[in-house]
C-alpha cells in the first residue's frame, strides 16, 4: 500500500467561483480522487478549510508525515502563511526518504524553495497553448506517454528556471510565443526523492486530463521510498574489527 498525503492551498476554490466550477472538490479533492485505488491510501490537507478559515499548521503532523510515502504539494499566492515548523518538518522528513511531488506554482513555496537552495523564480505569462515534449521516454515517470501532450490553455511558464541542475529532465513545455520551459524535472535530496512536473494552474481543468493524471500517477510510484530513515544523525561509530 502506498500512502500518499496532498496538500492544496484551497484558497481560489473559497473565493473564486470559476475555480470551484472547474474543481468542484477542489485540486486536492481532484487528485485524491484519480489516484485513489486497492493500492493507494490518500488523505488530503489543505491550508484553507472549506469556509475560508487558515489553519498555518496545514494539518500536517510528524505523525502523519511519518505515515506518509509521498506528499504531493500544491500552493500558489499564499506560500508564506505555512508555518516554517511545519516547512522544516516536511523538509526533514524528505531528507529521511519520503518522497515529494511539487505542483505547479508550488515552485515558489518555503518547501520547494528549501529544498532547492535557490529562488526558484522564473517567467510567466496569462494563458496560451502549451505543448509538453517527452524527452526521457525511458524514465519511470515517463511510462504510458507519448510524444508530446497538447494542453489547450495553460498558464506560460518560461526560463531562465532559478533551479539548480537537475539529475534528469523529463520534459521540455513549448508556446506558441517560442518560450521553452523545463516542466518535468527531478532531483534526490539524501533519501528523498522530489519531482517538479510545470502544468496545472487553477483556472484551466489540466488535472481532470488523463495523459496529466497518468504522469501524477507514475511520478508516485517513482518517488515512494525503498529506504527511509527515522531521523538523520551524525553518530560517534565504533570501529568495527574484521
Amino acid at each position: 500500500m502506498t500512502r500518499v498525503t496532498v496538500f492544496n492551498e484551497n484558497y481560489h476554490e473559497v473565493i473564486r467561483p470559476e475555480v470551484r466550477k472547474i474543481y468542484n472538490k477542489g485540486i486536492h479533492g481532484t487528485i485524491a480522487e484519480f489516484l485513489q485505488c486497492d493500492d493507494t491510501e490518500v488523505k488530503t490537507v489543505t491550508l484553507y478549510d472549506d469556509n475560508g478559515k487558515m489553519h498555518p499548521d496545514c494539518g500536517i503532523t510528524n505523525a502523519l508525515l511519518q505515515d506518509t510515502d509521498v506528499i504531493i504539494w500544491w500552493g500558489h499566492c499564499h506560500h508564506e502563511k505555512v508555518s516554517d515548523e511545519v516547512v522544516d518538518m516536511i523538509h526533514n522528513n524528505i531528507l529521511c526518504g519520503m518522497g515529494a511531488i511539487f505542483l505547479h506554482s508550488a515552485h515558489h513555496s518555503k518547501l520547494f524553495k528549501k529544498l532547492m537552495g535557490t529562488t526558484c523564480n522564473l517567467n510567466w505569462r496569462d494563458g496560451e497553448k502549451e505543448r509538453l515534449w517527452n524527452i526521457n521516454p525511458s524514465h519511470p515517470i515517463m511510462q504510458g506517454i507519448g510524444d508530446y501532450i497538447d494542453i489547450p490553455e495553460e498558464e506560460m511558464y518560461g526560463e531562465r528556471f532559478q533551479i539548480p541542475k537537475p539529475d534528469d529532465i523529463l520534459m521540455l513545455g513549448t508556446y506558441s510565443s517560442h518560450e521553452v520551459f523545463r516542466s518535468a524535472c527531478v532531483w534526490q535530496r539524501v533519501y528523498g526523492k522530489i519531482f517538479y512536473f510545470q502544468p496545472g494552474h487553477e483556472t484551466y481543468p489540466i488535472y481532470h486530463m488523463e495523459e496529466i493524471q497518468r504522469i501524477i500517477k507514475n511520478a508516485v510510484n517513482w518517488a515512494k521510498p525503498l529506504y527511509r530513515e527515522r531521523e538523520l544523525i551524525c553518530p560517534d561509530f565504533p570501529k568495527i574489527e574484521l
